[in-house]
């Protein structure tokens, strides 16, 4: 008897250009490539080279760019090849409604929002890389997923490592959840060394590769504080039970600490690859090209409290959990607005928190977060008023 060859997975990969897009391929194809998965979409912003290349090369049936300006280029690159092409908003929604079984959710800032709903409503598993579905619609995302059936996967490496360790028949016994962070290029500086610094040396961190965004992110600890807010809701615990730890060498990539005093860690070197793998098979474990732990060769793993004096978006964060309704949201649209400002060489690196701090207070009673719509509302409020303080600090800079 001819045992069938089983089906290829169906995948999709939602910001396949970015780092954690890149890092996902590499996967795939360590995994089996075309043989054991069928790529449905990827999709891109900017890159259109490599967004046909990666989509000639993976057979995938759409290719899209975020960028409309960018359509023929893209046409044109991906001629005679079959793959069809798409650009804009309505060919991100057109992706995320491709009959994938597994999406990885990897669209920088807001933008990722919406497609990721759409391919949550439809009932694919989710593996999330994107941090604003749950920061700026929480609640609503994860009820989005419940409802549409599909599983919602972690890939950030503190996510992917608390969810590695949090076992639910022990729920009951859970105390708290420890985020580790590297504390960036900047762990040692003083603020008035951090007032000095540019968008170019805020980008290079000292243990992963990643992208402009999550690597400033890094640098001013935002990034540690919007993971704050998806703890919350991804774990579905009070905001006193999140703890973040500053851990220079990222081996301990995050804890789950329970009621008889246990802590269990996950630890890994530090290659994002491990966490998108986990996803891609859970809850298997595939076999991966990555590098391994020698302990032998560990000096020491230490371990500080964060300076919220230094690192004001921790603090942040615990007021967004603490005021509740969409000041998260509104926090993330500040943020996102902030950051653009500073790699433009506007705004200072520090003005990045005293900004989204002043949105934050401004848009206080801006209610609950009941529909999509209104967190769309409030983000674009936000927006508005963050570009109104920062075109009011550079006519007084």
């Amino acid at each position: 008897m001819t045992l069938e060859k089983p089906q290829p997975r169906r995948l999709t990969i939602l910001g396949s250009t970015g780092s954690i897009g890149v890092n996902t391929l590499d996967v795939v194809n360590q995994l089996g490539g075309r043989e054991a998965f069928e790529i449905g979409a990827l999709t891109g912003n900017g890159n259109i080279e490599l967004l046909a290349e990666q989509a000639r090369t993976m057979g995938a049936k759409l290719a899209v760019t975020a960028d409309e300006s960018q359509y023929m280029t893209l046409k044109d690159a991906l001629a005679g090849s079959g793959v069809d092409v798409a650009a804009g908003r309505s060919g991100l929604e057109e992706a995320a409604s491709l009959d994938a079984d597994w999406v990885m959710a990897a669209i920088v800032g807001t933008a990722g929002l919406g497609p990721t709903l759409t391919a949550a409503a439809r009932g694919a598993d989710i593996a999330l890389a994107n941090k604003e579905c749950l920061v700026s619609a929480g609640q609503l995302f994860v009820e989005a997923v419940k409802a549409g059936g599909g599983r919602l996967i972690p890939v950030d490496s503190e996510h992917s490592a608390i969810f590695q360790c949090l076992d639910n028949s022990q729920r009951p016994a859970l105390e708290r959840i420890i985020l580790t962070a590297s504390g960036g290029p900047f762990r040692t500086f003083t603020r008035e060394q951090m007032a000095g610094v540019t968008a170019a040396t805020a980008r290079t961190h000292p243990n992963w590769s990643m992208g402009l965004k999550i690597s400033i992110g890094s640098a001013s600890m935002f990034n540690k504080a919007l993971e704050m807010v998806e703890a919350k809701h991804l774990f579905e615990v009070a905001p006193e039970q999140i703890e973040v730890v500053v851990h220079p060498q990222s081996i301990v990539h995050s804890m789950v600490g329970y009621s008889d005093g246990s802590v269990i860690a996950q630890l890994g070197a530090p290659d994002m690859r491990t966490a998108i793998g986990y996803a891609l098979t859970y809850p298997k474990r595939p076999a991966l090209n990555v590098d391994r732990l020698d302990f032998n060769k560990l000096s020491r793993l230490d371990f500080e409290a964060p300076d919220e004096t230094r690192f004001p978006a921790l603090r942040l964060a615990r007021t967004a959990l603490t005021r509740g309704g969409l000041q998260a949201a509104i926090m993330n649209a500040a943020e996102e607005t902030a950051f653009n400002a500073f790699i433009e060489e506007r705004i200072g690196f520090l003005d990045m928190a005293d900004i989204v701090e002043k949105v934050m207070d401004r848009l206080i009673d801006c209610g609950a977060a009941g529909t999509i719509a209104e967190v769309f509302t409030a983000d674009a409020e936000a927006r508005q008023v963050a570009g109104e303080i920062i075109a009011a600090h550079e006519k007084t800079a």
